[in-house]
């Protein structure tokens, strides 16, 4: 049974940095590929950034500059680094990930809430 388990969230000046932590239950090498997600009250999930088994990594288009996705293989962790945090980025946090032959994102953390004071 897959569990993730998220960390790091909390409140953050405008500004400021934040690094939200993503620990998995077994070898973080057994998962095709994770990603982080997003959702606000009101809003759509949106993705956030992903990496593959690979180490290829992706951040979506508008938050590249300011958020950077990597892992830690020998701490089966994945981490989420968020610099020059804006109030627009207050939001749930997840990690989610996914096995081999699997599709989209079967298994999700519990969240992590993310507020920026501005």
């Amino acid at each position: 049974q897959v569990h993730l388990v998220e960390s790091g969230g909390g409140l953050v000046q405008a500004g400021g940095s934040l690094k939200l932590s993503c620990v998995t239950s077994g070898n973080i090498a057994s998962f095709n590929a994770m990603a982080w997600f997003r959702q606000a009250p009101g809003h759509e999930r949106e993705q956030v950034a992903a990496m593959n088994r690979g180490g290829d990594a992706y951040a979506a288009y508008s938050l590249k500059d300011r958020f950077r996705i990597s892992r830690d293989d020998a701490k089966n962790t994945l981490y989420l680094q968020m610099n020059i945090a804006k109030p627009e980025d207050t939001a749930m946090y997840y990690c989610a990930a996914r096995l081999d032959g699997e599709t989209d994102y079967p298994h999700w953390g519990q969240g992590t809430q993310v507020t920026v004071s501005s």
